[in-house]
């Protein structure tokens, strides 16, 4: 069966199953240096990137929409205006079965539709490696304007359980609440919040939290909470819709400053209340479920935070924890074709693969640069030897927001400058932390736990020992934002790595991702030229280097 899945809205995407195999999964904006979070403009775009992989509408079974909280979207299709309507946000008027099938027809495309939280939850199940042995699994589905709710899927009928909601705060309540302090409370357009969470994420290391700014947001949110049931029926699954949390979060948002509490740790204490809330909230959960094996995955924009997973994962709550490396939007085209996959075929676990992404573009080289061929070990020597950050464009694109090495700038982490370069030359600011790719048999030895980390999407301490030696990818609190890798996952990433240490005795590299400030990964070799902020480029064993 092939299934054709489609994210319309921010984070627009297109991707395509076919029998149980991912064979391509492509974000709107990491096509042509678009925008972050790009929209489908053009739903003509679909048969387009069909076409580009030999399928023509015809051969589809099914073309699924992720749903949203607008259900009628009006839309092109090359050109023409069509109306399509999609599954709701998160449940039905009468079932709040999370995979409940919606149906319709554009012009005469007859389509299905799943609500937003289906397609998350199904992205994150069915690329799991409990869907792959036939096991069972909580999912977390928490994103921008969904309350937490915790399901669990059958590993036998992919069905889903509705085990509730954990608590009653938003995933936007994160940056939401931060938005009141410094530096992060300047005036903002979408879709410039979209990327806020991250910042605060990393900034909360210059704060320190605070037992009465805690306390005093528990008994804020409790409050806001009660204040907004006037409005809500609280009897029943209803009660927790979006227009429920937006409620509670502008109840607090004016009320949220404490006396007495400086910015940096007020960032820190939000921080920290989410993430307590969230484990009791976990404990609370489970105590009521039967004994057995407890894996948990976990979706939803605030999958990326990589502290609060690793406070999940160290809970002991859960015997094995799992992140796709697209919880956010950017898995939702991926997600609602598996939810189509879960109800239509007999494959729970979906065949993938990370980089399904976009293919490069053929090369153009611009005036005022030069192409000589250049093995991975002459790369090497080049990092090396150079101590220069080069762009790393390799193969087809990685899945999700962070770079994975197929899109990356790389650099030596040798010298605690490093770090101040690669923001400078992103225009990033200062605090932003640079990530470490490192081969995966060394991690444990250089950073805490440095277990396989392949998305990036836990946090790690770097070893007392290793502090000197790789400055450039420490953060203020002494962690990093680890990926690992070994030559299954990437091999031309993992004959780098192992090329640069038999040079240098380190076996990382910086990592950031490789794209203009504010669009998505770089399509081609020409835009990195274009880009020129970084004086060397290498693709597909060619190194491009300005003139200077």
């Amino acid at each position: 069966m092939r299934i054709c899945g489609i994210k319309t809205t921010h984070d627009g995407g297109v991707a395509l199953i076919d029998d149980g195999k991912l064979i391509f999964s492509y974000e709107m904006e990491k096509l042509d240096n678009r925008e972050r979070y790009a929209k489908i403009d053009d739903l003509g775009i679909i048969f387009g990137l069909l076409a580009e992989h030999g399928y023509t509408p015809g051969d589809i079974d099914h073309f699924v929409f992720d749903g949203w909280y607008k259900t009628k979207k009006t839309l092109k299709w090359f050109g023409q205006e069509v109306e399509v309507t999609l599954a709701p946000y998160r449940r039905g008027l009468l079932s709040d079965d999370v995979f409940q099938e919606y149906s319709g027809t554009v012009v005469d495309l007859a389509y299905l539709s799943y609500t937003h939280y289906a397609g998350h939850v199904a992205s994150g199940y069915a690329t799991s490696p409990f869907a792959r042995s036939g096991a069972g699994s909580y999912v977390l589905s928490w994103d921008a304007w969904m309350f937490p709710y915790l399901y669990f899927i059958d590993g036998e009928t992919g069905r889903a359980r509705n085990l509730g909601v954990l608590f009653h705060l938003i995933g936007d309540s994160y940056f939401s609440l931060c938005q009141g302090f410094k530096p992060f409370d300047g005036p903002m357009k979408f879709p410039e919040p979209l990327s806020l969470a991250g910042k605060i994420m990393a900034y909360i290391a210059h704060g320190t939290p605070q037992a009465e700014a805690i306390a005093h947001l528990d008994r804020l949110s409790t409050e806001a909470y009660q204040h907004a049931r006037a409005d809500h029926r609280p009897d029943e699954d209803h009660f927790s819709q979006r227009d429920m949390g937006v409620d509670i979060l502008e109840y607090m948002k004016p009320r949220v400053r404490l006396d007495g509490v400086e910015d940096a740790d007020m960032l820190a204490s939000v921080h920290t209340f989410l993430q307590e809330k969230l484990l009791d909230g976990l404990r609370e959960k489970l105590a009521t479920e039967p004994a057995g094996t407890r894996n948990l995955t976990i979706v939803g924009g605030c999958g990326l935070n990589i502290k609060w997973n690793s406070a999940i994962r160290s809970s002991g709550l859960f015997d094995s924890v799992w992140i796709p490396p697209f919880p956010n939007d950017s898995g939702s085209a991926i997600g609602t074709a598996c939810a189509a996959m879960l109800a239509h075929t007999e494959h729970r676990a979906l065949d993938w693969d990370v980089y399904s992404g976009p293919a490069l573009k053929e090369i153009r080289v611009l005036d005022g640069w030069t192409a000589e061929e250049c093995s991975i070990e002459g790369l090497a020597k080049v990092l090396h030897e150079e101590s220069r950050p080069v762009v790393f464009l390799n193969g087809r694109a990685e899945l999700g927001p962070r770079a994975l090495g197929n899109r990356s700038i790389l650099a030596p982490a040798v010298d605690a400058a490093m770090k101040r370069v690669l923001n400078e030359a992103k225009r990033r600011e200062d605090y932003r932390p640079v990530a470490p790719i490192c081969l995966e048999h060394r991690a444990e030895e250089i950073f805490s736990p440095g277990t396989p980390d392949p998305y990036m999407l836990f946090d790690h301490e770097v070893r007392e020992r290793w502090v000197s030696r790789v400055p450039a990818i420490r953060h203020l609190d002494g962690t990093a934002r680890l990926q690992t890798v070994n030559v299954e996952q990437n091999p031309e990433i993992a004959r780098l790595l192992e090329a640069y240490e038999q040079l240098s005795g380190i076996p990382l590299l910086c990592n950031t991702s490789a794209n203009l400030n504010g669009s998505g990964f770089f399509p081609d070799v020409e835009s990195a030229m274009r880009w020129d902020r970084v004086g060397r480029v290498w693709s597909d064993g060619v190194l491009y280097s300005k003139i200077t």
